[in-house]
């Protein structure tokens, strides 16, 4: 379970860091501190199992019985690797941020979504499962959407977290596909499944469609082109956030989901060519564009995307060096990229501005900085003794080894050697320009160094720079060994980690960039083309502004598909939609087999005439709804009963006593909303051309009506002629006792095996009567009296209107403008005995017909019944009922019922039994779906009692009568 402990810690922090008060930022950068601290501790206990080589692995049922998927926690070594380079530099960047952030920024809110991001990036690393991975892989997304958002005020911010999320957001949508497939091939979503199965995997003729998706998912996470543009426009967040998410963790999860998947997916071309070539291009134009930027976060941004190029040129490469290589390569680039993104934000926290081109002379006021930002920038660029310069010669040493006998034997050396001097020139310009150089005068602040606890962090990065470059062997050489080995297994090949391997070509090939930077960065200061803030030939290729465009050309095409199908009307919009079912329904009728009249059943001619009226009442609302609405309903009602009693006769209980109630409830709750419809009027069609118009739209709706009603029965004929071979509902027959304890197979199904579904129907409900009620709470009456007594206003009413307004109400609409003339005795007895009935329902229903559905129906019934004979003051006078919380408790309870399976070990939403000690009664058997149906009971209460008092509050807006007028004093009265 410490596998489980070390991904729960910071999705606890994080709740825990929300509620903290804003004043109080020592408790909370201790507090996301030990945890990031506590799970390097509990990672750093399994380091002899995974150095030994051994894959340690949690798992718990998720969804066994349909998918046979498993929430899967998975430690090996390259995990381990990664999943301790999140948490301590977590921990780096979480001292860091303490001096970063200002006191007046929400830090709560802060280090909530930084802890957020942490467990969801420890998600990613230890996934043992390809669903799971997808589920952590979008909740980076959106815990960097709002890190990214983070001062929200700043209109930058905003653009830049929309666009991060959208990009990486569709890479998430591609990687699922790709990860479904992937399975699908394999044959399982189990991590060791799927790896164990590349040869099976490349042999498909899916191979192709998987290497995109995966690719599209993974390169929009880590910057590559053509989807790079988000993270320049990313370097709006505060600057721990670039530390962490933009330089050593996020940008990463794409890169380490290819070597990852490397066994199963490299060794062809089309890896080679879709992998590396992004990456080649990536390289290079991300390389080229670093040397022109002004800012100082963007100068690192455009680096950060070249050396993630330079990984994913690696990967690509099709050699298990080249692996190798690219997995050192994330380690080193990590380190040294994380202090001197830490060392900008300290030049701007201390001189208050981060462009260059005012930038000057600061290593006079802030040596330490200085020196820490050229050690930092020398690794970056290759020099020797530091950690850059080994997993660069590596990379040298692969591009001429892999480029032999192909057409690219002299263009991957000669990019690599260009990328290579294109490093040395940014960074040698990002430290000249920066610490050297006459000190500037017109800077916003006076600069200096910053506290000692904020030069901590980027002081060891900069030492394990130094440590890693000097003595690779004995430092992060086991630990790269191990993280090979979990990848390769028995493939991984032979290497060195020497600071020494003789003079060769790739030394040569690093001389060679060392020199070339330098001389194109004397170049370029001789020229003064240090401070133009464009990329030549580049400049025109704006990223936000292409972006822009785009979701610009995405929102008028919206807006012009919408004027073309959209209407005011609701009658168009649902022949629309009716239109459009009806066309993908016919679709699987076009094949054959499925009219076979020898199946069929001879027709009773009780039901056929049950239907004929049935007809009858559906053609004759369609015809009164025109004048009459009351009638129409009522025939609705109709149609509806005739269907309930279709129900019956099937032998089908529980559907025929929901319909009936939900008619009941359905035709009361319209018929008190109907006064408020706007009345029909007989229009006058004089013209011949109005005339046609019409017939033509009554055409129209009846030739859809009928194509739709004859579908839907040609559909359940073709589904109800078929041999009875059905898997799905012979296991819900055969399992409905034993695994659902109950015998009603339907409410099983509801409450068990299809639970999900009820979950979100309740969910829905409750919803929809929200709606309702926001809807027409703006109509509520004013504090006036009125004719039946006072009425205590609330807040959020509506406007007042004039007393002398009194609307007419329609002649042809049933209003409850007062009590009914039935005895309020029978109405008042009705109320609990319907309590009484509907507890009845609801305890049997898992057994016997019922159910918390119906149960709740059956006593909203009741609750509506008073209202019709109580009138509106009945309602008013119990408000203290608060059907919201009926809703909001019933949902938590149904929630809770099926979060409980988790404390048996079970998956979510699963039905187990509970015996319960009762004195005096003895053992009494409790299942879990009872608290389900009790939570579904209350929901189904507490939304129709909220509807039903928004149409009291509705029905109350125009019932005043005018006050009446006082005479007019005579002047003797006056006086």
């Amino acid at each position: 379970m410490t596998l489980l402990l070390i991904l729960a810690l910071p999705f606890l922090g994080s709740i825990i860091a929300a509620f903290l008060p804003s004043n109080a930022r020592n408790i909370e950068a201790w507090l996301a501190g030990f945890i990031a601290l506590g799970c390097a501790g509990l990672l750093a206990g399994f380091y002899p199992q995974v150095a030994a080589g051994e894959v340690i692995e949690l798992k718990l049922a998720w969804i066994p019985s349909a998918l046979e998927i498993d929430f899967v926690l998975r430690l090996d070594g390259y995990a381990w690797l990664f999943a301790m380079l999140v948490s301590i530099m977590g921990a780096l960047i979480v001292l860091y941020a303490r001096y970063y952030m200002s006191p007046k920024d929400p830090v709560p809110r802060f280090f909530s979504f930084f802890l957020l991001f942490m467990g969801s990036m420890l998600g990613v690393v230890l996934s043992g499962n390809l669903i799971q991975l997808v589920v952590f892989w979008e909740l980076t997304s959106l815990s960097s959407f709002m890190l990214i958002a983070y001062w929200n005020h700043r209109l930058d911010a905003r653009r830049g977290a929309r666009m991060a999320l959208t990009i990486t957001g569709m890479g998430g949508l591609c990687l699922l596909a790709g990860m479904l497939m992937l399975g699908h091939v394999a044959g399982s979503y189990d991590l060791d499944k799927v790896l164990a199965a590349g040869e099976q995997i490349r042999a498909h003729p899916w191979y192709t469609a998987i290497i995109i998706l995966v690719a599209v998912g993974a390169l929009t996470k880590s910057a590559q082109f053509p989807f790079h543009i988000w993270l320049p426009n990313a370097m709006a967040a505060p600057t721990p956030v670039s530390a962490y998410l933009h330089s050593a963790t996020m940008v990463k999860a794409g890169v380490f989901l290819l070597a990852r998947f490397w066994p199963v997916l490299a060794g062809t071309d089309e890896w080679f060519w879709i992998i590396g070539g992004a990456g080649l291009i990536t390289l290079v134009m991300g390389s080229y564009a670093a040397i022109f930027q002004n800012d100082m976060k963007g100068v690192l941004a455009y680096s950060t995307i070249g050396h993630l190029g330079l990984i994913t040129l690696l990967l690509g490469m099709n050699s298990t060096l080249g692996l190798i290589a690219a997995v050192f390569h994330m380690m080193n680039h990590a380190t040294f990229k994380a202090s001197l993104f830490m060392a900008a934000g300290i030049v701007d926290h201390e001189t208050g501005t981060r462009d260059m081109s005012r930038l000057s002379g600061l290593r006079h006021a802030m040596p330490v900085t200085t020196t820490l930002a050229i050690v930092a920038a020398a690794s970056m660029a290759g020099v020797p003794l530091l950690n850059g310069f080994l997993s660069k010669e590596m990379f040298f040493a692969e591009t001429v080894f892999v480029a032999q006998g192909s057409i690219i034997e002299q263009i991957l050396p000669l990019c690599a050697v260009v990328a290579g001097a294109f490093a040395v020139t940014y960074s040698l310009r990002f430290i000249y320009t920066v610490f050297f150089g006459p000190v500037a005068t017109d800077l916003p602040k006076a600069p200096h160094e910053p506290p000692f606890w904020m030069l901590v962090p980027s002081a060891l990065l900069v030492l394990t720079c130094l440590v890693v470059g000097i003595f690779p062997r004995y430092t992060l050489g086991p630990l790269l060994l191990s993280a090979s080995n979990s990848i390769l297994g028995a493939d991984t090949p032979p290497y060195s980690l020497k600071v020494w391997h003789g003079f060769n070509l790739p030394l040569v090939m690093s001389l060679v960039a060392l020199a070339g930077g330098i001389a194109l960065w004397l170049i370029m200061r001789r020229l003064d083309k240090m401070h133009t803030g464009r990329s030549p030939l580049l400049y025109r290729l704006n990223g936000r502004q292409t972006f822009e465009a785009l979701l610009e050309f995405i929102d008028r095409g919206a807006s012009h598909l919408l004027d073309w199908v959209a209407s005011v009307r609701l009658q168009t919009q649902l022949m629309l939609v009716v239109a459009v079912t009806v066309v993908v329904a016919a679709l699987p009728l076009l094949e054959n087999g499925w009219w076979q009249p020898e199946l069929a059943t001879p027709v009773n001619l009780f039901f056929l005439v049950l239907w004929i009226a049935g007809g009858a009442c559906a053609v004759g609302a369609a015809v009164q709804a025109k004048y009459h609405r009351p009638a129409a309903l009522a025939m609705a009602g109709g149609a509806g009963l005739t269907t309930a009693m279709t129900f019956a006769w099937f032998s089908a209980p529980d559907l025929a006593l929901t319909q009936l109630v939900v008619e009941v409830v359905t035709v009361v709750l319209i018929l008190l909303g109907l006064r408020w419809l706007p009345p029909r009027v007989r229009a006058e069609e004089t013209y011949v051309l109005d005339r046609v118009k019409a017939l033509t739209r009554r055409s129209r709706d009846i030739i859809l009506a009928v194509a739709g009603g004859a579908g839907i029965a040609v559909i359940s004929y073709a589904i109800m002629t078929r041999p009875f071979d059905n898997e799905i509902s012979r296991f819900f027959v055969a399992n409905s006792v034993p695994e659902g304890h109950g015998s009603n197979v339907v409410n099983v199904i509801l409450v068990d095996f299809r639970s999900f579904d009820t979950l979100g129907e309740i969910c829905v409900l409750g919803i929809v009567a929200l709606i309702v009620y926001a809807l027409l709470r703006r109509f509520r009456p004013p504090p006036e009296t009125i004719k039946d007594g006072p009425l205590r206003r609330q807040k959020g009413t509506g406007p007042n209107i004039p007393a002398e307004v009194e609307k007419p109400e329609p002649k042809d609409v049933l209003t409850p403008s007062g009590p009914l003339k039935i005895p309020a005795v029978l109405a008042r007895l009705l109320l609990p005995m319907a309590a009484l009935v509907s507890l009845f329902f609801l305890l049997r229903g898992h057994n016997l017909p019922g159910g918390g559905f119906i149960a709740g129906l059956i006593f909203a019934t009741a609750i509506i019944l008073q209202y019709v004979v109580g009138g509106v003051l009945w309602v008013e006078a119990r408000q203290n009922l608060k059907p919201q919380y009926w809703m909001g408790i019933g949902l938590l309870v149904s929630a809770g019922a099926a979060l409980s399976a988790w404390w048996s070990m079970r998956p979510f939403l699963s039905a187990f039994k509970l015996e319960v000690a009762i004195p005096g009664v003895g053992i009494m058997p409790i299942s879990t779906v009872l608290i389900f149906d009790i939570g579904v009971y209350m929901l189904v209460i507490g939304s129709t009692v909220l509807i039903l008092v928004a149409l009291a509050h509705q029905s109350l807006r125009f019932r005043r009568k005018p006050a009446p007028a006082r005479p007019t004093p005579s002047p003797e009265e006056a006086g």
